[in-house]
């Protein structure tokens, strides 16, 4: 390691002379420029982290995990009983959905009427965990509850009557028309997930396979799993069990979803880890000047005795040290920023009047941030590494050095 000696002259060299001011100068950028990359980098990570877990959480909260349809055949109760012997674990639901529009105040919107068994363990949950307003005993015979962004587009209340008509046509002395029926708002629900809250509807699996003109034949199976990750897996034996119906998981209805995100964060990632690399070029010059201007001493060190190893060394650990010091005091901040994001983004949102994360583009109400700590090891050692990089190229050049060319003209 370093010995006494190099760990006084390194420590010498970060404190310059008066006349070696412009040192002290790059000696100051490299720390920052370090310090600001690595700070920056940890809060992109903890946020596009936090967008990921907490979009998959929305996903997971809103969606199935498994769902099965029958694809022109029928699932019977036979098909239902094996899965629940099977696999004891699983919760199963049957649903019914499809794309409907909703009549009210003179306005109209295409949505998706989702039709689920009110008497459903997880569909209980979901009402109580997001009612707005509303009970959930009220979902009863031709009574729908509504997200509150859908609420507030169409000027509607607990206790409004509306319209919504089904994509499926029927026959009437008329002609052919889409099939249409009334409803009672009985309550309203918000997620938190904009685009979810504006256009879906819940509706009593009976009425929904009366408004698509269905019957209980036509329904389809939910299935919810204590690990959603197993999702994939369970879905490729449900498969095997019967090939006739048409099996999908959460993860394949937003994969392409996912793998964007996957690529913009390692982009990101690449992109923000070269203001690391760009800082750096600063300690590659402030040691390069630095054993310019101490050409006299390393001449003096070597006729004391004082080894090339050894004298490169005390240089290293001088560059190094700058970086050392700029990755833990990076790390530092960005850890607080990235814990007081949200509290950050709402001030400046209020101060300069702007709209910080909108919450109709990106999904979500509130930035979300989470510090993934085998990300933080990562962007560490990557300091580190192109810290001791930066250091070691100036200071290798000095066993080039001759000694009695320094001292010839002292």
């Amino acid at each position: 390691m370093f010995t006494k000696v190099e760990r006084l002259i390194s420590a010498r060299n970060l404190r310059p002379k008066k006349k070696e001011g412009f040192l002290k100068i790059i000696s100051i950028f490299s720390f920052l420029g370090i310090m600001l990359g690595v700070a920056i980098l940890i809060i992109v990570m903890s946020v596009m982290n936090g967008f990921k877990n907490d979009l998959t959480e929305k996903l997971l909260g809103l969606n199935p995990h498994i769902v099965i349809q029958p694809n022109s055949f029928v699932i019977d109760q036979e098909f239902v009983n094996k899965l629940k012997k099977k696999y004891s674990d699983i919760n199963i639901s049957k649903t019914y959905f499809g794309e409907g529009i909703v009549i009210s105040n003179e306005k109209a919107k295409g949505l998706i009427l989702k039709g689920v068994d009110k008497k459903e363990k997880k569909i209980i949950e979901f009402l109580e965990r997001n009612l707005t307003s509303g009970k959930v005993q009220n979902f009863k015979k031709n009574h729908i509850f509504i997200g509150t962004e859908l609420a507030f587009d169409l000027e509607l209340d607990v206790g409004d009557t509306i319209n919504l008509m089904s994509s499926t046509f029927v026959t009437t002395p008329f002609g052919t028309l889409p099939k249409q029926e009334s409803f009672k708002i009985a309550g309203t629900f918000n997620t938190g997930f904009l685009e979810f809250d504006k256009n879906i509807i819940f509706l009593n699996i009976e009425d929904a396979l009366s408004i698509f003109d269905k019957n209980f034949g036509d329904q389809n199976i939910e299935i919810y799993l204590n690990d959603p990750l197993e999702a994939d897996n369970l879905k490729d034996k449900i498969q095997d069990i019967n090939p006739n119906f048409f099996v999908y998981s959460w993860s394949d209805l937003n994969k392409s979803l996912f793998s964007a995100l996957k690529v913009e964060r390692n982009v990101m990632f690449i992109i923000l880890a070269l203001i690391i690399i760009v800082a750096a070029f600063n300690i590659i010059s402030g040691l390069t000047i630095l054993i310019k201007n101490k050409t006299k001493e390393i001449a003096i060190l070597k006729t004391l005795g004082l080894n090339n190893s050894s004298i490169k060394k005390t240089f290293f650990l001088t560059g190094f040290t700058i970086g050392f010091f700029a990755t833990i005091t990076g790390i530092i901040v960005g850890i607080i920023f990235s814990l007081n994001v949200e509290k950050i983004r709402m001030f400046l949102s209020s101060t300069f009047n702007l709209n910080i994360f909108p919450a109709d583009i990106y999904f979500l109400e509130k930035l979300p941030s989470e510090i993934n700590f085998y990300s933080i090891m990562i962007i560490f050692v990557f300091s580190l590494l192109i810290s001791a990089i930066a250091s070691y190229i100036p200071a290798k050049n000095i066993s080039k050095m001759k000694t009695f060319r320094a001292l010839k003209y002292e």
